[in-house]
């Protein structure tokens, strides 16, 4: 496997914590009692947490062996922004925190200010398919009224297609409602915040053509490339090339944020999906702008830390 030839920071990890496995396993039938995230560990036979510094330790030494410079870790259930604040506060000058907001929940908007005002925290991350809101919804604009408050924080909103393959494999059920992530119901609400960067991953997830038309008309609106992006196969003959020269003609080089969607050890970070966007940026002649959107773009909206190095990052 190649070190990458460009300063990668990754947009878009998720930060599966003991209290995230938890959270699944107290979904199961068969949840030991006391330790549901060893029965959903054991289920999928995957590399155990531990605790939130020792997720965040080998997420910074993953990120050393494949060459990636800095990543955001997003805290993947509501509840868990203290998993991914931890975890900054370790590695403060490699890693990014974003947590998941549900804001049907009561007092979401006042939670997600404690959890951003207690430091190390960047980034609201809204599900409306799963938490089944419309963005439109007044409880959506408090949570952004909560980012306009703190310049420098953005909302990541997923739309389009939504898969949890964690759920999946677990067997637990996802009634998700995507008719809820149309992009083109984010556009009103962006644009009345100007100051607030919009993240929304995937290239819009199956609704690229309505994710573009918002970035277009909302300068705030920045689209993330993760995973690998496999809603392409909604778009006939489209190609993973082609959804890059389009998202350059529209949007340009300056907000499009590289991200693997990598989750889980020991698979660790999903090199593939880099070598795959990688190669689509020089099928279409663009190789010119991959320091933005490999690195640039991600390190000009989550400027790095200028804390002195911690005990963890000393040496």
């Amino acid at each position: 496997m190649a070190v990458p030839d460009v300063v990668v920071n990754d947009a878009h990890c998720h930060f599966f914590s003991t209290p995230f496995f938890a959270a699944l396993g107290r979904q199961l039938k068969d949840a030991e009692q006391g330790a549901p995230q060893e029965t959903a560990l054991g289920t999928l036979g995957w590399d155990a947490p531990g605790t939130a510094d020792a997720l965040a330790d080998r997420w910074v030494a993953e990120f050393d062996r494949v060459g990636v410079a800095r990543g955001a870790l997003i805290a993947s259930v509501p509840g868990d922004a203290g998993s991914v604040a931890t975890a900054v506060a370790r590695h403060p000058r490699r890693l990014v925190g974003f947590f998941m907001v549900d804001p049907t929940q009561p007092d979401a908007a006042a939670g997600a200010a404690a959890s951003l005002d207690a430091g190390g925290l960047r980034a609201m991350c809204l599900f409306p398919a799963m938490h089944r809101f419309a963005i439109q919804d007044d409880r959506v604009r408090h949570i952004f009224d909560v980012a306009a408050a703190r310049p420098g924080t953005a909302v990541f909103v997923h739309c389009g297609v939504l898969t949890v393959g964690v759920r999946g494999k677990l067997g637990l059920p996802s009634p998700f409602d995507i008719r809820h992530g149309n992009p083109l119901d984010l556009q009103a609400i962006a644009a009345g915040y100007p100051t607030v960067p919009v993240i929304i991953p995937h290239f819009g997830a199956g609704l690229f053509r309505e994710a573009l038309m918002v970035a277009d008309l909302c300068p705030n609106v920045h689209l993330d490339t993760s995973s690998s992006n496999g809603w392409i196969k909604y778009h006939n003959g489209l190609t993973l090339a082609a959804v890059f020269r389009q998202a350059l003609s529209v949007v340009g080089s300056d907000r499009l944020l590289f991200g693997s969607d990598s989750s889980f050890f020991p698979r660790g970070w999903v090199h593939h999906v880099f070598e795959a966007q990688s190669s689509a940026l020089d099928e279409i002649g663009a190789g010119d702008v991959r320091g933005k959107v490999f690195g640039g773009n991600f390190d000009r909206l989550f400027p790095p830390s200028s804390e002195s190095k911690g005990p963890a990052e000393a040496g």
